[in-house]
């Protein structure tokens, strides 16, 4: 038996975008939590021993060659920062942060070249505003998104990633492009919808048309360099993400996983590139949200 679970959990691993999401979602559910199919590899492991079953442990190859396939290198090093890398922060601050002010100093511990924040409003922006001024003295807030930088940002504007279905007033994206000192860089912060567990399965739907719309926006960026930095409520093993993961490069080292805060599952909060390496990519501490920051090393190529 041990045997036959490791063959299945290196095929769902090795195979996973075979699994179909015509029925609740059923891939993108498996997608979501894909690097801990390699607890039952350990577990499995545990119970080969305990059966001293040689076929077991040899089977249990499968799953460890193709979790260290698709994950081994995000826990290689970060190697050393370049000159000319930046350092970005995105961070879902949460409507309910009770200490936004705490939040930002969090977030400027890392210094940061760029801020992304998600969730920004009234009163807490204000405090979000004053906070991270000294430091980022310029910025651009649409709708509850918003963009701090050491360097200037022009050409700023909403983008509009709002699903058909979703009445009323709704702004969770923007782009400006930022000026640093080697090369123009086209930044776009976006909040996608939320994905919901039922009985039926995954609701996606919204945050897949989010996707697509982001997915649009880049491909027709004319600014060589994009940097994405955002909540996306979803991996980078999603297919739901495949507008944006097929046409940017994610983060080469590190898991970085932000969601919840109390209980780490996933990293849902993402920074992807176009023309740039996102390098590795870490948490930073808890703050008063549901998510902790993330933070990653930009390399423009």
């Amino acid at each position: 038996m041990p045997a036959a679970f490791a063959v299945l959990t290196a095929g769902l691993l090795a195979f996973h975008r075979v699994v179909p999401n015509s029925v609740g979602r059923l891939g993108s559910s498996l997608e979501l939590f894909l690097p801990w199919l390699g607890l039952a590899a350990v577990v499995l492991f545990g119970l080969a021993l305990l059966r001293r079953s040689a076929t077991a442990l040899l089977a249990l190859l499968l799953p460890t060659a193709a979790w260290v396939h698709l994950f081994g290198g995000l826990l290689l090093p970060g190697g050393k920062p370049g000159a000319h890398d930046l350092v970005v922060v995105q961070h879902n601050v949460s409507d309910e942060n009770p200490d936004p002010a705490g939040t930002a100093r969090t977030l400027t511990d890392a210094e940061p070249d760029l801020i992304a924040l998600q969730e920004l409003v009234s009163p807490a922006l204000q405090v979000y505003e004053r906070t991270l001024a000294p430091a980022y003295p310029h910025h651009v807030v649409r709708g509850t998104v918003g963009l701090w930088s050491k360097h200037p940002l022009t050409d700023a504007r909403l983008l509009d990633v709002k699903p058909q279905g979703i009445a009323g007033p709704w702004s969770r994206g923007l782009r400006a492009v930022v000026h640093t000192p080697r090369a123009e860089i086209a930044a776009y912060v976006a909040h996608l919808p939320s994905i919901r567990v039922r009985a039926s399965g995954l609701a996606s739907s919204w945050r897949d048309e989010s996707a697509d719309l982001l997915g649009e926006a880049v491909a027709a960026e004319e600014v060589e360099t994009v940097i994405l930095l955002g909540d996306l409520n979803g991996t980078v093993d999603d297919r739901g993400l495949a507008p944006l993961t097929s046409r940017m490069n994610v983060a080469e080292r590190g898991f970085a996983f932000s969601f919840p805060a109390a209980f780490p599952l996933a990293r849902i909060d993402q920074v992807m590139a176009r023309s740039a390496t996102v390098g590795y990519i870490r948490t930073l501490s808890a703050t008063g949200s549901d998510h902790l920051p993330v933070a990653a090393r930009i390399t423009p190529h």
